[in-house]
C-alpha cells in the first residue's frame, strides 16, 4: 500500500511540474504580438495557425459559457452535503473524509483559478465586450476537468448500483468532452492554454485522488 501511495504522489508531481514547463515554455518560445491590441502569445506560430483554422464561433462561447455553471452546482451539492453532515454530526471532523479532501481540493482549484488572473501568462485571441481577458490557463477547462472527474469518484462512494453509476459517467465524461472540444473550437482561446488547463487539471486530480485514498489504503 505504501508503494502505491508513493507511486500515486510520484505521478502528480509529474504531471504538475510538466504543467509547470509547459508554462515557461510558452512564457519563453516563439512569443509574438499575434493577439488584438498588440497583446503577445507564446508558441505564436502553432497558436496563430490553430486559431485561423478554427476561427470564432460566439455562439459556441456563449453556451459553453452558461454551461459553466453546471460544474459550479456539483461544486454547491457537495459543499451542502459536507455542511448537513457536520450540523448532524456536531463536529467539522466528523464530516466523511472523502468530502473534506474534497472541500480542500476545490480551494486549490479557486485558487489556481485566482492566481492566473493576478499573473497573467496571456490574453485571450479575441476581445470579450471590448476587453482584454487573462486567456492562461483556460478557467473553464479546469473547471469542468477538475469538478466532473471527482464528482465521479464520489457518486462510485456513495452509489451502490452499478448501472446507475456507469450511466452517470457516461453523462459526465460526454459532458466534460463537450466542454473541453466546444472551448477550443469557440476560438476563444488559444490551443495551448486548453493544453495548459487540461495539465493543470491531470496534476489536481491526481494530488486529490493520492490524498483520497491515504485513509482507504490504511484502512
Amino acid at each position: 500500500m505504501k508503494k502505491r501511495n508513493q507511486k500515486n504522489f510520484g505521478i502528480t508531481v509529474c504531471l504538475l511540474v510538466t504543467f509547470v514547463l509547459w508554462t515557461a515554455a510558452i512564457s519563453c518560445l516563439d512569443v509574438k504580438p499575434i493577439g488584438p491590441d498588440g497583446s503577445v502569445v507564446g508558441f505564436a506560430t502553432l497558436n496563430g495557425f490553430f486559431h485561423n483554422l478554427t476561427g470564432v464561433h460566439m455562439l459556441l462561447y456563449t453556451i459553453t459559457d452558461w454551461l459553466g455553471l453546471v460544474p459550479l452546482c456539483f461544486v454547491l451539492g457537495f459543499a451542502v452535503l459536507g455542511f448537513l453532515q457536520m450540523i448532524k454530526r456536531r463536529s467539522l471532523l466528523k464530516v466523511d473524509y472523502s468530502i473534506l479532501v474534497l472541500g480542500g481540493f476545490y480551494i486549490i482549484v479557486m485558487a489556481s483559478y485566482v492566481f492566473f488572473e493576478v499573473f497573467v501568462i496571456n490574453y485571450r485571441p479575441v476581445l470579450i465586450e471590448g476587453y482584454l481577458e487573462a486567456s492562461y490557463p483556460s478557467s473553464t477547462t479546469l473547471l469542468v476537468m477538475c469538478v466532473m472527474p471527482t464528482a465521479m469518484m464520489q457518486f462510485h462512494e456513495r452509489i451502490r448500483s452499478g448501472m446507475l453509476r456507469k450511466s452517470i459517467d457516461c453523462v459526465l465524461i460526454a459532458f466534460t468532452g463537450f466542454m473541453v472540444v466546444g472551448r477550443l473550437l469557440s476560438g476563444v482561446h488559444w490551443l495551448t492554454d486548453i493544453v495548459g488547463g487540461a495539465l493543470l487539471s491531470a496534476g489536481l486530480i491526481m494530488l486529490y485522488y493520492s490524498v483520497e485514498n491515504i485513509k482507504l489504503q490504511k484502512g
